[in-house]
């Protein structure tokens, strides 16, 4: 059962509209189907507009930001929860443990290191959550084909790669979390 997913997205809006759009589209897709929100914890970019639909729609937000991030990235104060952490380890442990899948947005370097963090311990099965990579408008296209020319080069196990789900809208997403369910 899905009761909360762990979000992983970028810490400003990006250069297309559809991004923000999105995120707040996935904000009360969860909140409507009882879905936690488990996410870094900022209250800007991506991040901030996924919390802030949730919480619009009723639902759980859990926001998880280490001490060093609390003024940079200026930690939400209105969740349902707020928890400090010491390091990024420990909040990417924390999110971990919270969530029951990982869904993707798109982001940088942050985004893409708690993504292949997760996706490493699933695949050293660490874990068995799902990870959903929404691929708004081809945002990961790119990606995507280096991870199969990775495979095609025998440094990426067929199996790894076919761990990372991917769609390309909210609410593919929100069916693969339910079919999940």
């Amino acid at each position: 059962m899905i009761r909360n997913v762990a979000i992983f997205c970028a810490s400003s809006d990006g250069a297309n509209p559809l991004y923000r759009e999105s995120a707040i589209a996935l904000g009360r897709a969860l909140a409507q189907q009882n879905i936690g929100v488990i996410y870094g914890g900022a209250n800007v970019g991506l991040m901030k507009a996924v919390a802030e639909s949730c919480l619009e729609c009723s639902g759980r937000v859990i926001g998880v930001i280490p001490e060093a991030l609390v003024s940079l990235e200026v930690a939400h104060t209105g969740l349902t929860e707020l928890h400090v952490t010491t390091t990024m380890h420990t909040r990417k442990a924390k999110m971990a443990e919270l969530a029951d899948a990982f869904l993707i947005l798109p982001g940088g370097f942050g985004t893409l290191e708690e993504m292949f963090e997760v996706l490493t311990w699933q695949y050293l099965r660490l874990h068995e959550k799902p990870t959903v990579l929404i691929n708004i408008e081809g945002f990961y296209d790119k990606l995507l084909g280096f991870l199969d020319h990775c495979v095609e080069e025998g440094v990426l196990k067929p199996r790894a790669r076919q761990l990372l789900l991917e769609v390309s809208t909210v609410d593919e997403a929100l069916e693969q979390l339910l079919a999940l369910a």
